[in-house]
């Protein structure tokens, strides 16, 4: 915050000046110095989080580079999970565990939208703060991902289902050792092409016909 103030000197020295009275300057200079204490123990806090995550600086590396996923984001995931997924049966526990999965709300045996189930509050709240920054991201599976659930379900359940598949994706890179696979923008794209095409085939092939497929080239 600190940074920031000194980043418009400028502009905050213009602003001390004019219409601002003396009373006024004097109560901005305190709001800097109550910044300033309270960003202190925050500055001492982080260094100590990442002393003990120095240990597993290599993993925070591989998480990091999940469109989305910040230090902070990656910092939150490992210590509400850990680096060890053999506590977990498979992904879906992990994010049953979490509280990212959808809540139950059938009647009648009509299912209706319903909130998540309760999990960790910090690992949910990062969570969904990715889902939101991978959202903005460009020429990504998990941005194309957001935009294609947010146009048909809202931002907020966007935000919410891209932050289950970062999770996702950090169980499976945490488990395997592995780095992240951008899939790419066009993912959604290319797997419903096939599937019309699958779907073609099929029928043809039950009216007994013989196959066969050839590109035509643009």
């Amino acid at each position: 915050m600190e940074g920031r103030f000194h980043a418009k000197h400028e502009d905050l020295v213009r602003a001390r000046h004019g219409r601002v009275s003396e009373h006024q300057r004097n109560m901005i200079g305190r709001q800097r110095k109550h910044v300033a204490f309270l960003d202190h123990p925050i500055t001492e806090l982080d260094a100590k989080i990442a002393k003990c995550l120095e240990p597993h600086e290599q993993a925070i590396e591989r998480l990091i580079t999940i469109p989305g996923v910040s230090l902070r984001v990656a910092e939150v995931t490992l210590a509400a999970i850990g680096v060890d997924m053999t506590r977990f049966a498979n992904a879906d526990h992990a994010v049953s565990w979490a509280g990212m999965c959808p809540g139950s709300n059938e009647s009648g045996g009509k299912r209706r939208p319903a909130r998540t189930r309760h999990g960790n509050v910090t690992l949910k709240g990062a969570l969904v703060q990715a889902g939101q920054a991978a959202g903005r991201s460009k020429g990504t599976y998990l941005g194309a991902t957001y935009r294609f659930l947010a146009d048909r379900r809202g931002a907020k359940r966007a935000a919410v289902a891209v932050g289950r598949h970062i999770l996702e994706i950090a169980y499976y890179m945490l488990r395997d050792g592995t780095t992240y696979w951008e899939l790419g923008a066009n993912y959604h794209d290319e797997r419903r092409n096939e599937a019309v095409k699958r779907n073609a085939v099929r029928r043809l092939q039950r009216l007994a016909y013989a196959v066969t497929i050839e590109e035509v080239s643009a």
